[in-house]
């Protein structure tokens, strides 16, 4: 066990188990107290490795991330104190990784419920190699103006009310991490303050004791006097008295041993600590009381005048010229985290993104308002989630029928076309299925696939302006631009596309008003006057129907309408559709297990 100060101004820690807010309560610590550098050298999260961004201050910084104990003490030789944040179920193993490395002077175990058997093996582990381990079940410690272990001493607030910003005259320890603050207040209250405080836990067997605490104190020159809270149940407070009986201790201890109500109860009681369980007469708060007032300590008749006890030993001191007055500190503003000052109506800041079509913050996610259950419990389709989210708003059965059989015909046009060939050659070469995916998705423009948005942009235009087929076909081409949804490369006048003669029957059937669509069909007849191939194709169906959709639905402005065919939403619908496709072609491919493609040399023409 050390023999003086655990902690000073420089001391560094390595973190296990990554807890953002006590890193950040430990690093506003650190700025409060003018430290130069973090206190938290790095961070260990098992089978993790990288950086974690927090606060030092008004600056970020990136602590880094270790996958090991090992990893972490090579990467910080200078951090002497591992932290514990781990379960229960893995504190011992990590807590022992850590004491034998040589760099890890101090570790501080935060769970409760360590097996006692494995505790007991951290103990002699650490006590045979001059170590310290703080706990289990403990909040921590900390060295005011120095150094603090995760939540010690609770929020910034509480730590500047308490004046744990700069150093006091007072040692204290605890067995409890909750009255630790309570204490922290009171002795700010009545004396100059602390200088170091420990809260050794509250299980049957701490990793260090009371009295290995009030000797280490007894050495540091700036303690001038101790303070001890103890509770029922053990003997730890009894080699304290021992201690205080040999002359081991020559400043002065304010103790009080809590737990006097238990002798209240006709039963045993056990208190909230797995050791606050008295067995007899001896663990009693009572005996220990007595016992620690016989060896020489200042023990109060009651907790209420626990704090005049301090008060009176402190203002002793301070007459007797051994504690010289404590030069006051105005500590840095620590700056508010942006959330908090939001909530709090400090400050107001933008958002970075708007969404109007769904929304997951509610107890289910809600697309265009409409709740996930619902979608479920009413049957909606593709076409009706499309609907919603790309519309926002519901559509007539006959608008989301029309988008899931525009989907389905558009799935797949075979493995030759240029998306397909794309999506089976990078398939083939082994890649992922999103870069396989990518690949024929990045073919899809003016030349395939692209068409649609152009065709109903030029059909809704010329249709708008009242020009007759043979107009707008010879406008077009005085320009030198080809009729978008005009031409196949197999289908002719004498062999229609099997799809555009589904669509349009669907249309024909169910729509109020086709007039977009009957103006594609005379410009068509128009084309194929001049050339067999030049059909209404697949993306001039799609165009003209959708025109017909949107003007047909009565659900839309004008203005919508030129805004959806401007901003590209039918070419939303073939990429969606051939998705479908090509992610087959990819699983194909896969399946097959196909080689690497290399195109065949005869099919290429090599030329000057």
């Amino acid at each position: 066990m050390a023999t003086g100060q655990l902690f000073s101004k420089t001391t560094q820690a390595l973190f296990y188990n990554y807890k953002q807010l006590p890193i950040q309560r430990m690093l506003d610590f650190d700025f409060l107290c003018g430290r130069e550098t973090p206190s938290v050298a790095g961070i260990i999260n098992p089978g993790a490795e990288g950086f974690q961004k927090l606060f030092f201050g008004q600056e970020e910084i990136a602590i880094p991330v270790h996958s090991t104990v090992e990893a972490a003490c090579a990467a910080h030789p200078t951090a002497d104190v591992f932290i514990n944040f781990s379960s229960f179920r893995s504190a011992a193993a990590s807590s022992m990784a850590a004491l034998k490395q040589p760099t890890i002077r101090v570790v501080a175990i935060i769970a409760e419920g360590v097996p006692e058997a494995d505790t007991k093996q951290l103990i002699a582990y650490a006590r045979s190699n001059n170590k310290v381990v703080i706990g289990p079940a403990t909040v921590g410690g900390i060295q005011a103006g120095a150094f603090k272990i995760g939540d010690t001493a609770g929020t910034i607030d509480n730590i500047i009310h308490c004046k744990l910003y700069r150093p006091g005259s007072v040692g204290f320890v605890s067995k409890s991490g909750g009255m630790s603050n309570e204490l922290y207040n009171t002795i700010a209250r009545v004396t100059d303050g602390i200088y170091e405080g420990i809260a050794i836990g509250g299980d049957v067997f701490p990793g260090s004791t009371l009295s290995d605490h009030i000797l280490r104190f007894n050495n540091i020159p700036q303690v001038k006097m101790m303070v001890v809270l103890g509770e029922l149940g053990g003997r730890d407070e009894y080699s304290l008295v021992e201690a205080l009986k040999q002359g081991k201790v020559n400043k002065p201890v304010v103790a009080w041993v809590s737990g006097t109500c238990a002798r209240l109860f006709k039963s045993e009681v056990q208190f909230g600590h797995a050791g606050a369980k008295s067995g007899g007469e001896m663990e009693s708060a009572q005996a220990k009381n007595q016992a620690l007032r016989d060896a020489g300590a200042v023990v109060p008749t009651s907790y209420e005048a626990f704090e005049s006890a301090i008060k009176e030993t402190f203002e002793k001191l301070v007459e007797e010229g051994k504690i010289p007055p404590v030069k006051e500190v105005t500590p840095p503003q620590i700056p508010e985290d942006l959330n908090t000052a939001i909530k709090s109506g400090k400050v107001r800041a933008p958002t970075h993104i708007i969404s109007t079509i769904s929304d997951d913050r509610g107890e289910e996610p809600c697309y265009a308002g409409v709740p996930m259950s619902s979608i479920v419990e009413q049957g909606y389709g593709v076409g009706d989630v499309i609907s919603l989210l790309w519309f926002k708003r519901s559509l007539p059965r006959y608008c989301t029928q029309f988008i899931e059989i525009c989907i389905m015909l558009c799935a797949d046009h075979g493995p030759c076309v240029s998306g397909a060939h794309n999506t089976i050659v990078t398939a083939r070469a082994g890649k992922d299925l999103v870069s396989s995916l990518v690949s024929g998705l990045l073919t899809i423009g003016p030349r395939f696939g692209g068409a649609i948005d152009d065709a109903a942009r030029y059909f809704k235009d010329a249709y708008d302006r009242g020009l007759s087929a043979y107009e707008f076909v010879e406008s077009m081409k005085k320009k030198g631009i080809r009729v978008p949804g005009i031409g196949h490369r197999i289908k002719r006048g004498d062999n229609r596309d099997k799809r555009v003669e589904l669509l349009q029957k669907f249309a024909r059937t169910h729509f109020p008003s086709v007039k977009y669509m009957e103006y594609a069909v005379q410009v068509e007849t128009y084309t194929l006057s001049k050339a067999n191939n030049l059909v209404l194709n697949v993306d001039g169906a799609i165009g003209s129907l959708f025109l017909d959709l949107l003007a047909g639905s009565g659900m839309f402005s004008k203005q919508e309408i030129d805004e959806i065919v401007e901003i590209g939403y039918l070419n939303g619908l073939f990429v969606l559709a051939r998705s479908i496709g090509l992610i087959g072609h990819t699983f194909d491919q896969k399946r097959l297990k196909q080689p690497l493609y290399r195109h065949p040399w005869e099919d290429v023409l090599y030329t000057k």
